[in-house]
């Protein structure tokens, strides 16, 4: 499978919907407005992504660092103290005109402010109810499968990991691809048929299978339920 990985609106990149190695979940997948709007907490989960960055912690160590109280930056920014406070407590989440105005004010970049994620981001959960579920490809009739991001959150991934349904279909019904690193399937239940070399594979619940993901590979559900595995993929090595 290739590497995912969600900013905001364009939920994830057609050269990244099989499971390869670059995960940035910020152009996941070309998912369309309404369904967004019908993903149960999207908005909880976009903000969780924004959190990453501190930006309200960046505003208040900006803020102090030039000695600036609350009033006077709302002052020079037109925003009131009370909505500055909450910027800094992270619980408003800045728009870019209004995070434009005040970086105007203390003459930096938007960089600023996105440069850098927090260095302790190396413990990460997802949380069952964030997840979002995009099909192989947005424009394609009829998926390979469909998958969720299981590490979204974290940065400098030496894996990405994914949750994959796989649909009963004809292996004529599917394509192959391939992409630099290796990959690691292991079958939660349901039979998948895994395409490798021109020689179809069996794996049923229980089954796990690693290989070298730069070879063209397929893989389609055989069974009446779709099956569902967990799939890993990690970067070639250097």
């Amino acid at each position: 499978m290739n590497d995912f990985s969600p900013q905001e609106s364009n939920l994830v990149d057609r050269d990244e919907s099989r499971f390869s190695i670059t995960e940035n979940i910020g152009e996941l997948v070309n998912v369309d407005e309404a369904k967004l709007k019908n993903t149960e907490n999207s908005e909880g989960t976009i903000r969780n992504i924004l959190s990453s960055y501190d930006i309200g912690q960046k505003l208040r160590q900006l803020r102090l660092r030039k000695k600036i109280a609350l009033v006077d930056l709302g002052k020079h920014t037109g925003l009131s103290a009370s909505m500055l406070s909450q910027l800094e407590n992270g619980k408003l989440i800045p728009t870019l005109p209004t995070l434009a105005r005040i970086a105007m004010v203390f003459d930096v970049g938007l960089d600023f402010f996105f440069g850098e994620k927090r260095a302790r981001r190396v413990f990460s959960i997802v949380r069952a109810r964030e997840r979002f579920r995009f099909p192989e490809l947005s424009d394609n009739p009829v998926p390979g499968y469909y998958f969720e991001v299981l590490a979204y959150g974290a940065v400098d991934k030496n894996m990405s990991a994914y949750l994959a349904d796989f649909p009963k279909l004809e292996a004529t019904e599917v394509s192959k691809h391939s992409h630099d690193g290796a990959e690691f399937i292991h079958v939660l239940h349901g039979v998948l048929a895994i395409n490798y070399q021109s020689e179809e594979h069996t794996l049923e619940t229980g089954d796990s299978v690693y290989f070298d993901s730069s070879e063209a590979h397929s893989y389609h559900g055989k069974s009446d339920v779709p099956a569902k595995a967990i799939v890993i993929t990690t970067p070639p090595r250097l």
